[in-house]
């Protein structure tokens, strides 16, 4: 089998069982497994697979910057952004990522809304501008541009002040045996903080992210309350999920 073979025959298996083992590919082509490292280890630099200890998870096609990601699915964020929404009441605190999703989640907050929303992007802050009932708090620090949030140490510290009734997670990748993961180290911890500090803490889960894997983990599935999702989404999919006891929410 030609080099290119090879590699599309693990990109295929990969879509077809959502993870991939070294051992059980090089045996079922007859190479070695340093082969089929090196070849997990070419398609991961190009950005088609994240490689694990033993093999290989979908990669997230959500990893582009805030603009890029906006077109992926973005009806899907509507309403995942909706649905999110609809699980706020009166008088809490809330936090919410910066993602595009989040700012879904933003948009769809009532406009006679009493509460606080905690946020480290300003993206997701000036979408509260015109919410005359909700106080507004902003978390400084360093500007990760890639993602218009902030991040770094200033971030952390102003985190460990809050108290949080709900969180509003935004992720790249979400799979059952990896958990929580998205693109960037400093991004991980703040999401890891915000979620600590939150008593409820639920994953925006756009189609993209569910089954894929990104190179830092924020936190396992055991950490969160649940998914936000579409109407979409196969049961299939979520099943798996919800084995292991995270609530689903998607609209009725």
């Amino acid at each position: 089998m030609l080099p290119d073979e090879r590699r599309q025959y693990i990109l295929d298996k990969l879509t077809q069982e959502g993870r991939l083992i070294a051992k059980d590919v090089s045996h079922a082509l007859g190479v070695s497994e340093d082969t089929i490292r090196r070849d997990l280890r070419e398609l991961a630099e190009e950005g088609l697979l994240q490689r694990v200890h033993g093999g290989a998870l979908p990669a997230s096609p959500a990893m582009g910057n805030f603009g890029q990601r906006e077109t992926i699915h973005p009806e899907e964020k509507i309403e995942i952004g909706r649905s999110a929404a609809r699980l706020v009441h009166e008088g809490q605190v809330i936090i919410l990522d910066g993602g595009t999703t989040a700012i879904q989640v933003a948009r769809h907050l009532p406009s006679t809304l009493q509460a606080t929303v905690v946020t480290h992007s300003p993206r997701t802050a000036i979408e509260l501008i015109d919410h005359q009932y909700i106080e507004v708090i902003l978390i400084g620090g360093t500007l990760f541009k890639h993602s218009i949030v902030s991040v770094g140490a200033h971030a952390l510290e102003s985190i460990r002040r809050i108290r949080a009734d709900i969180y509003f997670m935004g992720v790249t990748g979400i799979h059952p045996e990896t958990g929580l993961s998205t693109g960037d180290y400093e991004e991980a911890q703040v999401k890891l903080a915000l979620s600590n500090q939150s008593a409820e803490t639920y994953v925006l889960a756009s189609d993209e992210k569910l089954g894929s894997a990104s190179p830092y983990i924020i936190a396992p599935l055991a950490q969160v309350t649940g998914l936000v999702v579409s109407h979409s989404i196969d049961e299939a999919i979520l099943e798996p999920y919800k084995s292991i006891g995270l609530s689903v929410i998607s609209p009725t």
